[in-house]
């Protein structure tokens, strides 16, 4: 119950056990192109895609070094560790960042962002977090930012790392000119395959004005697609299979009911610890659908708690990040998540919280988080 990586089904783990191709073969071609249009259907968008070998991290950085140049004005939300990272990437690209801090546990309000829009006209782009996954918060406005963006055609770039496919984002209705997610989170593949799909005007000036990298540069990809179905440097193959594979599960079980069966789980897993005497740590309109982050009651030990949880009831939690450390734990709500992991997850944390004197009342809140549930 990590958030991230992700409990991943038998399914795509006996994808990756298959004869290594030739990456510049028709057999790479025919997988390579199945997990192109897929994902297309997942990120729901017509979009060049390009499914990079790397961990979310690089795909993100991929954005700002094929986007960015020095001197541009960005906007980004930051309330955690990994908007914060993204803004550090945008400044050590040159990047004059806009930074709208706000206190971990809540976001940037809409407003927030309109205002900083209106006082810088000459915005290049924003940037922003969909799903805060040290903190578990969640953006909920991004459907209302392209008619910010609209106003000068600055660029719209979203990392949902740990939200795509577990979460409504559709790219192209949304006009998001960037979309980054990675394999491991809500997708339910192995880590080491981040999609980010870019729109034709950000595709366009990223060819335009291509990036002093390598590996990065998107334009060599879309080069090598558009010629012949191909990446321009060895893939991570075995990886590919398995993604393949998750995104296929994924569109048998359609996306709009693997949001909904999200948002139930989450659902049940908030009001569920919630009435084990558990409080949320993000602010209730800001909670992550994917990751519920808790705090800790008082006097209890963080790594105690986690080593017991994992070690007498086999469920793994993650801990806090940074000044977060010892305060909180992070229950992941993602990818194959369902009724059982739910409702195991409820009853391991009740469980340890008694046998470390803290007297909780399981019935009750697995019943809580079985209403929750009873529509799935």
């Amino acid at each position: 119950m990590l958030p991230g990586p992700t409990n991943v089904p038998e399914r795509v783990l006996r994808a990756m056990f298959t004869h290594i191709i030739n990456h510049r073969s028709q057999d790479f071609v025919e997988l390579y192109t199945e997990v192109i249009e897929k994902t297309q259907q997942v990120f729901q968008t017509k979009n060049d895609i390009v499914a990079l070998s790397a961990s979310g991290t690089g795909a993100v950085e991929a954005s700002v070094v094929n986007l960015i140049r020095k001197g541009d004005k960005v906007i980004i939300p930051v309330n955690g560790e990994f908007s914060g990272r993204l803004a550090q990437m945008l400044e050590w690209q040159g990047a004059n960042v806009i930074k709208l801090e706000t206190p971990p546990g809540q976001n940037a309000t809409f407003e927030q962002v309109k205002e900083a829009f209106d006082n810088n006209k000459d915005v290049k782009a924003f940037y922003v977090v969909h799903n805060e996954t040290s903190t578990g918060t969640q953006v909920k406005y991004l459907d209302k930012i392209s008619s910010l963006t609209s106003r000068n055609n600055a660029f719209y770039v979203v990392d949902s790392v740990s939200l795509l496919g577990g979460a409504e984002l559709p790219v192209d209705k949304w006009k998001i000119d960037v979309c980054i997610t990675g394999a491991q989170k809500a997708l339910a593949a192995p880590p080491g395959i981040s999609p980010i799909s870019v729109s034709p005007r950000a595709k366009k000036h990223m060819i335009e004005n291509p990036p002093p990298t390598m590996y990065f540069n998107l334009a060599r990809y879309f080069k090598y697609y558009e010629e012949s179905k191909h990446t321009p440097f060895t893939p991570a193959l075995p990886l590919l299979y398995a993604f393949r594979e998750a995104l296929r599960i994924i569109l048998e079980e359609g996306l709009d009911v693997r949001i909904r069966r999200h948002k139930a789980c989450s659902d049940a897993l908030y009001s569920g610890l919630s009435g084990l005497g558990l409080t949320p740590f993000a602010k209730e309109e800001d909670r992550s659908i994917s990751i519920i982050a808790l705090n800790y009651l008082e006097g209890l030990e963080d790594n105690t708690f986690r080593n017991t949880l994992a070690k007498k009831f086999r469920v793994l939690v993650a801990g806090g990040f940074g000044n977060l450390k010892g305060k909180v734990f992070r229950v992941g709500c993602m990818g194959e998540v369902h009724r059982y992991h739910v409702m195991r997850t409820i009853s391991a944390i009740s469980s340890t919280l008694n046998m470390m004197g803290y007297k909780t009342n399981t019935v009750d809140a697995l019943q809580v988080a079985e209403e929750k549930l009873k529509n799935l």
